[in-house]
């Protein structure tokens, strides 16, 4: 017992993790690289492509036979030579007869085999299936020994390796796939312009890439659309990567006075009822004003066909561009021309696949021609032995009555007259009625035809002229019978779409409104005006923003983190004066610890930023270097070291005030604050020592008071004309009385005026009180108190609310209203705080 215990503890070995993982999956990736996910430059398929073709093929389900059920040809792909799920094959299948994505479909479907709308197929017991017509050009000549086989999974049949496919299928059709570490996107191209350029590239094989482009100019996609930039075009094609500007085929009409845009074509692999989808959206949410409706006729005749119904007084050429550039009217296709060569995953260009190809047509032509020349010398040889035996019929005959058997027939007539083997076989089965003069007629023309065909063969297998000659001359027979137009249009320019959003966006006054926890919302002043209750908020928060512009105005966000949030107003979802809004990361993307300290409305872009960080680093910034085009991310404005956050972001004015924790005040000229980019980390504001910034505050003549509020719950106003102003980078003067037996510490530090309303949160509860209730109070004092219970959170209401409902009530808007509409900062030191 003990030995066998000793046996088994032998058999164990030990391997490191990394060891052993990086075997497996190494092995996994070159088995999904090189024989399922990326195509042969040769034929253009995928193994599961080539094996559904092949399996097809073998079983007769072809073009010329009565349709077969999906079920049985996935079944008998699976089970011969694909072991894998029935799903992947038939959605392979599937594929191949798509003529949305096929330039030249392989498989002929009958029945529901999905839609350019996204629609799945039927399954596989529904529909049926059988190789479309230009299939077989692909498997033209396979049993003529013209491409390598090779055992199934099962070494009980064998497969191609490689299909002797007779044009370029990998550029006609395209690839598209994802392997480990490797991806393939190759678009289709015109069967008709592959095959002159593959004929070019056969008489001149050092001719220039620009050369071919003159006879292919570009991708031709099943589903037509307009390809721009033929700069790109020669780019992506002599190094297997970069992209392509791909867009619709648009016109614009009038139709009995209305303004329609048509979509004749859409872009490859663009869904044409998420398109349409978009496009309504487009119109339901006021994006642009002018479209009436979006109708889809497509038909038979027409793939893809949208019909976009404008107004009147529309601007048709505007609405387009707008469309070209916030749908997938107008896409990047993104060229990345993987294949597999000699068993090797390789970025290959045009002038490579058409070599590869050549090079694969050479063999294929070679090894037929060499199979039929086999075959017409061994035919040749027996006929050859058939005249000969009918010369001598009456001997012939004698020898094989004298004969005891067939064996003993064979033998004796190699004997006496020297007949091979094969020849001797040929004579004693031969039937009786070929005795007849006729038949040696015959015989001695099939002798003189097979003699044609063999100086034929070899003439073709022993001049390499001859050779090009017959694949050039199959190129054109194929190029001659499924040869067809050019669908897709190629622009030498790509067209710059210019849009001037003021012109896009339809002019209209809203309420925008900023919250404490993030939250924003626009409300129409229509839907403002006819409100009677408060705002709808979250529990506990409350309005740090709120602004009467425009849609055409754009709102700025300031985080903690030391990043801006540009945000057009029109992208703020319209929403009901009780309804609570979105919160900001709906509209940009921010992380989880990054909060929204400050909000104003970018007006005036000449005028300067300060920022003011909590370890005492503060800059200017140019407004209008803060402009940008993407606005879905959070964007740079402020480096900022270590454990630093920003705490405030005002517009500069006259003076500049930072307000410590530990009660000091720095007071000092706003010009002495570099301006600087909006990636800088800045400038030292004040100098510190175990202390950090409450709170930055630009100053002018209109600020009256400096409220400070305490850890211990006391507050007090100092007026700003009491405060000795200095240079910056000093450590600054005391704000607060220092005691003996307290620590009076500024938690918060506001910018008023006497007519301020002052929020409160203590425990989650917001009360209100007047500015006016709050004591005035020297520099050498510790404030009064004002609450029982700890202060959260202190800030200003917004006062433009009660402003707007007069302003509403006594006048209409001017023109002249809508330029400069009134706002209020985070802070609220000022009436109308503009920027």
């Amino acid at each position: 017992m003990a030995k066998q215990e000793k046996t088994i503890i032998e058999k164990i070995y030990e391997f490191p993790l990394d060891d052993i993982m990086g075997d497996r999956f190494g092995k996994y990736s070159k088995e999904i690289i090189q024989d399922r996910a990326l195509p042969d430059v040769r034929d253009g398929l995928k193994p599961v492509q080539r094996r559904i073709l092949y399996a097809m093929y073998i079983d007769h389900n072809t073009y010329d036979k009565p349709y077969r059920k999906s079920a049985k040809a996935v079944g008998n792909i699976m089970g011969n030579f694909h072991p894998h799920g029935d799903s992947s094959i038939y959605e392979a299948l599937i594929r191949l007869s798509q003529s949305w994505k096929m330039r030249e479909p392989l498989i002929d479907i009958h029945g529901n085999n999905g839609s350019i709308d996204g629609d799945g197929p039927a399954a596989s017991r529904y529909t049926e299936a059988r190789l479309s017509k230009i299939a077989e050009v692909l498997l033209k000549d396979i049993s003529k020994d013209t491409v390598k086989m090779t055992l199934n999974y099962s070494d009980e049949e064998l497969e191609p390796t490689v299909l002797p496919s007779a044009f370029p299928n990998l550029l006609v059709n395209g690839s598209t796939g994802i392997s480990a570490g490797y991806a393939t996107n190759i678009p289709p191209h015109n069967i008709s312009e592959v095959i002159d350029a593959t004929i070019k590239r056969i008489d001149n094989p050092n001719c220039h890439l620009e050369t071919l482009l003159e006879i292919m100019p570009g991708p031709d996609f099943p589903t037509g659309a307009v390809v721009e930039g033929k700069e790109n075009i020669e780019s992506v094609y002599k190094t297997g990567k970069g992209k392509v500007v791909v867009k619709a085929n648009c016109e614009v009409i009038n139709d009995k006075g209305k303004k329609k845009i048509i979509v004749n074509d859409i872009p490859y692999e663009v869904v044409k009822e998420d398109l349409k989808k978009k496009i309504d959206d487009i119109r339901i949410d006021k994006k642009i004003d002018g479209i009436v409706d979006v109708i889809d006729e497509s038909d038979k005749d027409h793939m893809a066909k949208l019909v976009i119904e404008l107004k009147k007084d529309a601007n048709s050429e505007l609405i387009l561009n707008y469309l070209y550039k916030n749908t997938d009217l107008q896409v990047n296709y993104n060229y990345n021309m993987v294949a597999i060569v000699n068993r090797r995953p390789k970025t290959v260009g045009l002038l490579e696949i058409l070599d590869e190809f050549i090079k694969h047509q050479k063999e294929v032509v070679t090894r037929r021609t060499q199979y039929e020349l086999d075959k017409a010398k061994a035919r040749y040889h027996i006929v050859e032995g058939l005249i000969r035996a009918m010369s001598i019929l009456d001997e012939v005959i004698k020898v094989i009555r004298a004969s005891k058997n067939k064996a003993d027939s064979k033998e004796n007539l190699i004997k006496k007259f020297d007949f091979s083997d094969i020849q001797a076989e040929a004579i004693v089965t031969m039937q009786l009625y070929r005795l007849s003069n006729t038949d040696v007629v015959l015989l001695e023309e099939e002798k003189e035809k097979l003699q044609k065909e063999i100086d034929l063969k070899t003439r073709i297998l022993a001049s390499d002229e001859a050779l090009k000659h017959v694949m050039k001359a199959e190129l054109k027979v194929i190029k001659k019978e499924y040869g067809n137009p050019r669908r897709t249009i190629i622009k030498d320019e790509v067209t710059e779409i210019k849009l001037d959003m003021k012109e896009i966006i339809p002019e209209e006054n809203v309420i925008v409104i900023v919250t404490n926890e993030g939250y924003v919302k626009r409300v129409s002043l229509k839907s403002y005006k006819m409100a009677n209750d408060e705002v709808t908020l979250k529990p506990g928060d409350f309005i740090t923003g709120l602004y009467e512009v425009t849609t055409l105005d754009t709102l700025l966000l300031f985080t903690n983190l030391g990043n801006y949030l540009y945000v057009p107003i029109h992208k703020i979802v319209e929403t009901k004066w009780k309804e609570l809004g979105k919160h900001i990361s709906n509209i940009v993307m921010i992380s989880p610890d990054e909060q929204i300290i400050s909000s104003a409305i970018l007006k005036d872009k000449n005028k300067n930023i300060t920022l003011f960080t909590k370890n005492g680093m503060v800059k200017q910034v140019s407004l209008k270097d803060l402009e940008v085009t993407r606005t879905n991310k959070p964007m740079t404005i402020m480096k900022l070291k270590d454990n630093d956050e920003l705490v405030n972001v005002q517009i500069s004015l006259d003076k500049t005030l930072i307000i410590t924790h530990n009660g000091y005040y720095l007071l000092y000229d706003t010009n002495q604050i570099p301006v600087v980019g909006a990636k800088a980390s800045g400038v030292k504001g004040i100098n510190l020592k175990d202390d950090y910034v409450v709170n930055g505050i630009e100053c002018n003549d209109e600020v009256e008071y400096i409220n400070l509020y305490t850890n211990y719950q006391t507050a007090k106003r100092v007026k700003l004309t009491d405060l000795v102003a200095l240079n910056r980078a000093k450590k600054g003067y005391q704000l607060l009385k220092k005691t003996k037996t307290k620590q009076y510490l500024i938690d918060f530090a506001y910018a008023t005026t006497s007519r301020d309303i002052i929020i409160i949160k203590s425990d989650s509860e917001i009360n209100e009180v007047k500015n006016s209730d709050i004591p005035i109070m020297d520099l050498a004092s510790t404030g009064s108190n004002i609450s029982k219970y700890k202060i959260d959170k202190v800030n200003i209401k917004q006062e433009l609310i009660s402003y707007l409902n007069k302003k509403v009530e006594t006048k209409e808007e001017t023109v002249e209203d809508k330029k400069e509409p009134d706002q209020l900062s985070f802070a609220n030191f000022m009436d109308d705080f503009k920027i």
